[in-house]
C-alpha cells in the first residue's frame, strides 16, 4: 500500500474517462516515473494510475529482503543488488504489454543501463522528476516509515545518470506540485494519442 508522508497532500487528478466520457480511450501506456529517492515517484505515480484507470506498481515494494537490509543500514546497493529486482519490474512491465493493458511503475532507474532493462520487453515511457538537492533532502528527512535513509541520498545523486535526449523522457521539476505533474503527463499522452490518431486539433 502506498504511504504518503503526514506532510504530503493525495493530489486530486481527475480519472481521464470522467473528464470527457466521450473521448476515445488511450492506448495502453507504459510509465516509468524515475529519479532519487524523495523526488515523489510514489505520489505522482499513484495520482497518474488513478486517473488513467491503471494499476500503480510501488517498486520499493518488490525490493528483496537482503536489499532493504542493506538501505536501511545507509549502504548504498550496487549493480548487482538491484540486478535482480530491475528484472522483476521489467517482467511485470512486459506482462502488461503482453496483456495489452497499460501499467504505472515507481522506480528509481538511476542509469541507462538500469532503465535498458526495463525497457527491453516493452515500450515505456520514463518520466525523470529531478530538481534540487535541498528540496528532495528535506523532503526526506520529513518522510517516516520508509527504509531508504536520507543519508543515501548522496550516493543516489552520484549514481544518477539523467536520460539522454534519445530516450524521450519526459523531464519535470520536483518543485511542481504533484497533481499538476500528472496533469501535464495526461495531457501529453492525450495529444501524442490525438496526434496518432491523426485528430489533433
Amino acid at each position: 500500500m502506498l504511504q504518503l508522508p503526514p506532510t504530503t497532500p493525495r493530489p486530486r487528478v481527475p480519472r481521464l474517462s470522467s473528464v470527457n466520457p466521450d473521448r476515445p480511450p488511450l492506448t495502453p501506456v507504459l510509465l516509468v516515473l524515475m529519479g532519487v529517492a524523495g523526488a515523489g515517484k510514489s505520489t505522482v505515480g499513484a495520482a497518474l494510475a488513478s486517473a488513467l484507470g491503471v494499476e500503480f506498481v510501488e517498486g520499493d515494494d518488490l525490493h528483496p529482503a537482503e536489499n532493504r537490509a542493506r538501505m536501511s543500514a545507509g549502504i548504498p546497493l550496487t549493480d548487482a543488488d538491484r540486478a535482480g529486482w530491475l528484472r522483476t519490474l521489467a517482467e511485470q512491465l512486459a506482462q502488461a504489454h503482453r496483456e495489452g493493458r497499460g501499467l504505472v511503475v515507481a522506480c528509481s532507474a538511476l542509469k541507462r543501463a538500469y532503465r535498458d532493462v526495463l525497457r527491453a520487453g516493452a515500450p515505456v515511457r520514463f518520466v525523470f522528476l529531478d530538481g534540487d538537492r535541498w528540496l528532495i533532502a528535506e523532503r526526506l528527512e520529513r518522510r517516516r516509515g520508509h527504509f531508504m535513509p536520507p543519508a543515501l541520498l548522496d550516493s543516489q545523486f552520484a549514481t544518477l545518470e539523467a536520460p539522454a535526449p534519445d530516450e524521450a523522457a519526459w523531464r519535470f521539476d520536483v518543485s511542481t506540485p504533484p497533481d499538476e505533474i500528472a496533469l501535464e503527463v495526461v495531457a501529453r499522452l492525450v495529444k501524442a494519442a490525438a496526434n496518432a490518431r491523426g485528430d489533433a486539433r
